[in-house]
């Protein structure tokens, strides 16, 4: 490999790797969302799903190791460091390896995680008793947002402990259609009506997420996509770069 081209993959490499650094920052701050985030639809799933708060930490523990590798393959590029490159072709193998896997095994189990989503859902809304509390707030927080009333409809609804074992004719504030005629209510909790028919939204929230992720379908096909070719060029690069480099040269490297 002549050295004009081994300079330009030295740089492409470079590049690459300041791309896949931001891509793993990206990732972190995701995670740490998930994770910390209180007043969204992932709040309400955080308290009732282990299985939502494990995959938080699996996108910050890859977030920092996709930082990290970028983090070396800019200092194996640069300095053409072979043992720095090698390892970097390991591990971005590894991480796209396991990245396929996550996704076909998501994409055979999305029954059951729609399954799982919904029983989550129900349990929220049976417990539901509007005092503050996390999932309460967020869930408040999403039927007002989005104008959906329950996870498949109203109807989930009558399942409360509260409004099943009530004389009075209650409903969830959150809930109401604030296009039909009416006082004004409570932005949370629970709300009496005079009319057997409740002054809610008919749609469910499932519907609104469907939608959601429908709409948004090629966006996020794309990021993965793009994602994808991202890490395959920088292991091709990484290859040609490690076998045009003959010997170790630690001299270039600079002494702190």
């Amino acid at each position: 490999m002549g050295k004009g081209c081994i300079t330009a993959t030295k740089y492409f490499l470079f590049l690459f790797n300041l791309l896949f650094f931001l891509s793993g920052a990206l990732i972190l701050g995701f995670g740490l969302w998930v994770l910390l985030d209180n007043q969204s639809f992932i709040a309400v799933l955080q308290d009732s799903s282990t299985s939502l708060k494990v995959g938080s930490y699996i996108l910050i523990g890859v977030g920092s190791m996709s930082m990290l590798m970028g983090f070396l393959g800019c200092i194996g590029a640069i300095y053409e460091i072979r043992c720095l490159l090698g390892l970097y072709f390991t591990c971005l193998l590894l991480i796209l390896i396991a990245q396929v896997t996550a996704a076909v095994l998501i994409y055979f189990q999305r029954d059951l995680l729609k399954s799982e989503m919904a029983n989550i859902m129900n349990k929220i809304i049976v417990d539901y008793t509007g005092q503050n509390k996390t999932t309460d707030a967020a869930w408040d927080y999403i039927q007002r947002t989005i104008h959906c009333c329950g996870w498949t409809g109203p109807s989930n609804w009558t399942e409360n402990t509260l409004i099943k074992n009530s004389t009075q004719m209650l409903y969830p504030c959150s809930c109401r259609n604030t296009s039909l005629p009416g006082v004004d209510v409570k932005e949370s909790g629970l709300c009496e009506t005079l009319s057997p028919e409740w002054p809610v939204y008919s749609t469910g929230c499932v519907s609104s997420v469907e939608n959601w992720l429908f709409n948004n379908s090629g966006v996020i096909l794309g990021i993965c996509a793009g994602v994808a070719v991202i890490e395959l060029l920088g292991m091709i690069l990484s290859m040609c770069l490690c076998k045009s480099v003959h010997q170790e040269d630690y001299t270039k490297v600079p002494k702190y």
